[in-house]
């Protein structure tokens, strides 16, 4: 790890199961959870605070820890605020996820006192096509959410689910980015699992898909910056050559590696849309979690890795995404953690 500069450390929170929507491409069910109490929260922002102290004193790494919050959606909790506040002034910096569909201008001023740093709002193509993945009259809503929001002075990033179903609007979407005048626009693709599972089919192919990014890093739009979460598409990005082959991670897919999810009930997964349980913050320690699960031990080991991610040069930049691979696997009756990621076009 550098030693010169902080090293990122994230949770991804969701704070509540319940929306407003029902997106067809929504990796998560939508069920009900008991969702934990501001106390409990409390107690676990704590709990991170602690080991990421103790992980600074016991190996000199500098920590710049951050907390992505979102649901569900995330105003359906009405506490949402003053959580955030906490969340703020406990050092973190907090990043909001939503919809957009519920901002108005007193909750976008409130967002911005109290300090957070960007909001991310998802968007799926131009109106007929966001209204019909994410339910009618959603567009509109989101627009003026976004509105909102620039008013406020937040920094503002645009993020479409890639699928069949929208591919082939991405031009759009870059145009509509620059018209609201946001800062980012990002793209991540579908995960076949919760409601998305019935789109497996609809998921966008191979060489597809690396023209499809190619064209997306190539968008002319001024003022507006192109950025992914995407670890395959992620390595167009980085300088050509043979890669790392070492053993040790050192960026893309951040499952195990790089940070953790707290779901509303309190269970702990790798990664926001990886549903694979680790614990439960209510009754198991995160450093331990962190520490000693067989699970995110497995997402570290490269020599577990199957088919091609298991031997191409680029593993300890990538390793595709393990969300993808796993709901994949899964939806064709062969689980498989450590899957190959069925749509990277990346060569070994």
């Amino acid at each position: 790890m550098p030693s010169n500069r902080p090293q990122e450390f994230f949770v991804q929170w969701h704070l509540t199961e319940r929306c407003n929507l029902r997106c067809q491409h929504c990796y998560q069910t939508g069920g009900k959870t008991e969702e934990l109490s501001r106390a409990e929260i409390r107690a676990v922002l704590t709990e991170i605070s602690e080991m990421l102290q103790t992980w600074t004193e016991t190996y000199q790494i500098e920590f710049s820890p951050s907390l992505n919050i979102t649901g569900g959606e995330p105003f359906l909790r009405a506490d949402l605020l003053p959580v955030l506040g906490e969340m703020a002034a406990a050092g973190y910096g907090v990043y909001l996820l939503t919809n957009g569909t519920l901002i108005d201008g007193r909750r976008a001023a409130r967002l911005a006192d109290l300090g957070v740093k960007g909001v991310q709002v998802s968007i799926e193509g131009p109106e007929e096509v966001h209204d019909s993945i994410r339910g009618a009259g959603s567009f509109a809503a989101c627009r003026r959410g976004i509105a909102h929001l620039l008013a406020a002075g937040l920094k503002v990033t645009l993020n479409a689910t890639l699928s069949e179903i929208n591919v082939a609007n991405f031009r759009d979407m870059g145009e509509i980015a620059a018209a609201l005048g946001v800062h980012r626009l990002g793209f991540s693709r579908l995960v076949p699992s919760g409601r998305g599972l019935g789109l497996v089919d609809r998921m966008i192919g191979r060489e597809r898909l690396r023209e499809t990014y190619e064209a997306i890093f190539a968008l002319p739009v001024n003022g507006v910056e192109i950025v992914t979460g995407d670890p395959v598409a992620s390595q167009m990005l980085k300088a050509t050559g043979s890669g790392d082959g070492g053993p040790i991670a050192t960026g893309g897919c951040a499952a195990g590696i790089s940070g953790l999810t707290i779901l509303p009930d309190g269970t702990v997964t790798p990664c926001r849309r990886l549903a694979v349980p680790l614990g439960n913050v209510r009754k198991d320690s995160l450093r331990e979690i962190w520490a000693d699960s067989a699970v995110l031990a497995q997402l570290r080991d490269r020599r577990q890795y199957k088919g091609r991610c298991g031997t191409c040069p680029r593993w300890a930049h990538c390793r595709g995404c393990r969300a993808i691979a796993y709901a994949h696997s899964l939806a064709r009756g062969r689980a498989d953690l450590l899957a190959d990621d069925p749509q990277c076009f990346i060569g070994n």
